[in-house]
């Protein structure tokens, strides 16, 4: 590493478990710098050997539904178990300001204390789908450092916020008692993503109220085609905040990942996602190349004036954007 700010990020010391590394070797990936972006690239096709060996959870819910509370109890649990956790939490970054709070870790405080945990909040910036764009890197570099379960938190739930299926091999979605409302208000679409409900919550008086919401959430799924030929969506209760039904929670993440291991389907899954990735990524790129040489340019703006006035549709301002671009290219 030519940076003085990155020379202890070294592929050596990722894999060591050295903690510092690990976060300024994501603080690198995180860099929208060119020499830095280099430096990313040349560290992460180094780990790549070093990678996919993890059980990728991804949990979304509404905000309120107690994801940080739940991501705790079910971290302690599973290092109870015996494993090394990584918790990559996503906060939304301001519309206005482009701020994060990045309040997450503090949110985490038990599971922040264990040496077997690490917890990394990031802002969402301008990326949709519930993740950062640079989600994948980081769960890559802590797959090398030692990290076999890791745990992906989305900013929230709707209907964008469903990238983080894309890059993790289960997908939970955590819910409120009052399922009868909720089925008139939550997306078709992450419904059938899910391959666990989890009606959380189910606690005092709420307890008969969540077992007759995951009453109902099990007969909406026979209306919805399976996720996978090899696995059927489960619907359970648990409180996060007593700590009820964590390890029936992790019972089912662990019958789901063995099912998808014997069936030979996680390969497949994720052969699919670096494409996805792949395309991500040059979809990302060429954008930020694009802005990169024309945002301060005439025509950028003119292309958008002509557009929020009505003179011209965004496909024709799109599609002389992307003319001049190939041919200065």
């Amino acid at each position: 590493m030519t940076d003085t700010l990155f020379s202890d990020v070294t592929d050596a010391a990722v894999l060591a478990g050295d903690r510092r590394a690990l976060a300024r070797a994501i603080t690198l990936i995180e860099s929208t710098r060119n020499d830095h972006r280099a430096e990313a690239s040349a560290l992460l096709e180094a780990l790549m050997p070093h990678t996919g060996k993890s059980t990728r959870i991804g949990i979304s819910g509404a905000p309120g539904v107690g994801k940080s509370t739940f991501i705790e109890a079910l971290g302690n649990h599973v290092i109870d178990k015996g494993h090394n956790v990584a918790v990559l939490t996503v906060d939304p970054s301001s519309a206005i300001s482009g701020g994060s709070i990045l309040g997450d870790k503090t949110r985490m405080e038990t599971l922040s204390r264990r040496d077997e945990a690490y917890i990394r909040p990031s802002p969402s910036g301008e990326t949709l789908g519930g993740v950062t764009r640079r989600s994948r890197e980081t769960l890559l570099l802590c797959e090398a450092a030692g990290f076999d379960v890791i745990i992906v938190e989305t900013v929230g739930v709707g209907q964008s916020e469903t990238k983080v299926a894309d890059m993790t091999d289960m997908f939970v979605l955590l819910l409120q008692p009052g399922g009868g409302d909720q089925l008139q208000g939550i997306k078709r679409g992450i419904m059938e993503l899910a391959d666990l409900i989890l009606i959380n919550k189910a606690d005092d008086d709420l307890v008969t109220l969540a077992e007759k919401s995951a009453s109902e959430y099990r007969h909406a799924l026979q209306l919805l085609r399976p996720r996978s030929s090899n696995w059927a969506v489960e619907v359970h209760t648990c409180s996060a905040r007593d700590n009820s039904g964590i390890d029936s929670a992790w019972e089912v993440m662990t019958r789901h990942q063995a099912a998808l291991e014997g069936s030979g389907e996680l390969a497949t899954i994720r052969a699919g996602q670096a494409r996805t990735w792949l395309w991500s990524e040059v979809q990302d790129s060429l954008i930020a190349d694009l802005r990169d040489k024309y945002g301060a340019s005439h025509l950028i703006s003119e292309l958008e004036s002509a557009v929020s006035e009505g003179r011209m549709p965004a496909t024709t301002a799109a599609e002389k954007l992307l003319d001049t671009y190939l041919k200065r290219k």
